[in-house]
């Protein structure tokens, strides 16, 4: 018997991160196995605060932003799966590694990021990720990254 992958709406995922606009970079996530595995969507938009600057008249998505809304799929993965619903858990980078960027990811773009999990479990401090963002089909960026989940601790 297979375990039915879960998903996450936006009100899901801020009961899970921390982060609020302008940087909440995740709309939704789906296809959760577990810690296993994830499907995040973000839906990039004209009205982002990063356009104004990045670039002017030629509006792309920060390079930085694309791996971000990655660890933060991952970060909705873990903590579906670890049920920290409204529990105060934050993750910090520790580290990005292999990171390459392929296409621009422009307003109107659909940034799809599968995400799967190297290494980590449950009651793990420190996790790894491999994540790949795709537009259309299309690779734009893909990195391996670390973090450290600081879950909250269970009160007796």
């Amino acid at each position: 018997m297979t375990q039915e992958k879960k998903r996450a709406d936006i009100q899901m995922i801020q009961r899970i991160l921390p982060h609020r606009y302008p940087f909440l970079l995740v709309d939704k996530v789906e296809e959760i196995d577990g810690t296993a595995s994830a499907v995040g969507y973000k839906n990039v938009t004209m009205n982002e605060p990063h356009f104004q600057g990045h670039f002017p008249g030629t509006p792309i998505m920060p390079g930085v932003t694309i791996v971000e809304a990655m660890a933060q799929t991952a970060g909705v993965m873990v903590g579906v799966a670890l049920d920290q619903m409204d529990r105060d858990m934050l993750i910090y980078f520790m580290s990005i590694d292999n990171c390459k960027f392929r296409r621009k990811v422009v307003p109107g773009d659909v940034l799809r990021m599968d995400l799967k999990t190297v290494r980590g479990k449950a009651g793990g401090k420190v996790w790894r990720f491999a994540g790949v963002a795709t537009v259309d089909g299309e690779m734009a960026a893909e990195a391996e990254f670390m973090a450290m989940l600081d879950l909250p601790k269970v009160s007796a």
